[in-house]
């Protein structure tokens, strides 16, 4: 089956509704996000549609809410948008250099729902094991708040002789599936086990009325974006995060 073209507009705008942030609030359509510094994601401004402001007083509202939260005014920009473009030359700088661009992948559910070659166990409410294997770590307070926080959210393990070894995110906006949050311990790596993590939770978002489903991976991660190029996943745009060098 061909894989439908997707408007990349509308997905930008999904892709924020799968996470919430701890704190949101809206400036005209800009979306101004605040996690405690947990994520680009959950710390930035999306700035997709019209402030209700020229763009030069817009920046300065948002470098106020940051500064309210202690967190740098950061914006997640689409690569090639006129809005990119417009903070740049307002003096917005690259916020990771050393980084590749992410890209955000999408693909049908036709494409990834086949069996898994493993059991998924999917539940509602993540446990402590999966926090413990979701995290290299401890589990940063504010995690918990963003992860479970989405109206229809799942969260997907695989265990195998007995631990847990693979985990993944799963929340339905729409007919849109966002997979995230996939790890897979070191140990059990090269197994295909995020493969079947993606398809368990494909198949639950069958029965959910799913259609879609988009993911996120740094271009930088090869050996992610070619397993998930196998499942059919094609990109649909690349972004990167822009910070104000007015701080």
């Amino acid at each position: 089956m061909p894989l439908r073209a997707v408007d990349v507009a509308q997905l930008f705008l999904t892709t924020a509704l799968g996470r919430p942030a701890a704190t949101t609030t809206y400036l005209g359509e800009w979306l101004l996000r605040a996690s405690a510094g947990w994520t680009g994601r959950g710390n930035s401004v999306l700035p997709a549609g019209d402030p209700g402001l020229p763009t030069a007083e817009a920046v300065a509202q948002v470098e106020a809410f940051y500064a309210g939260h202690g967190l740098p005014a950061q914006a997640l920009v689409r690569l090639g948008t006129p809005i990119a473009a417009e903070l740049q030359t307002l003096g917005w700088v690259d916020a990771r250099p050393a980084e590749s661009d992410v890209l955000v992948m999408h693909t049908t559910l036709d494409h990834v729902n086949a069996v898994p070659e493993y059991d998924i166990f999917i539940q509602d409410r993540p446990d402590d094991a999966w926090y413990a294997a979701a995290f290299d770590g401890p589990v940063p307070a504010v995690a918990p708040t963003v992860l479970e926080s989405a109206p229809k959210a799942v969260f997907a393990s695989i265990t195998v002789d007995g631990q847990l070894v693979a985990v993944g995110r799963g929340a339905m906006t729409g007919h849109w599936l966002g997979v995230d949050a996939v790890r897979v311990l070191p140990a059990y790596r090269g197994r295909r086990l995020a493969a079947a993590v993606v398809q368990g939770l494909a198949r639950w978002a069958g029965t959910q009325g799913g259609r879609r489903t988009y993911l996120e991976v740094l271009e930088s991660n090869e050996a992610a974006v070619t397993a998930y190029r196998r499942l059919g996943y094609a990109e649909a745009y690349r972004y990167r995060y822009l910070v104000s060098s007015a701080q």
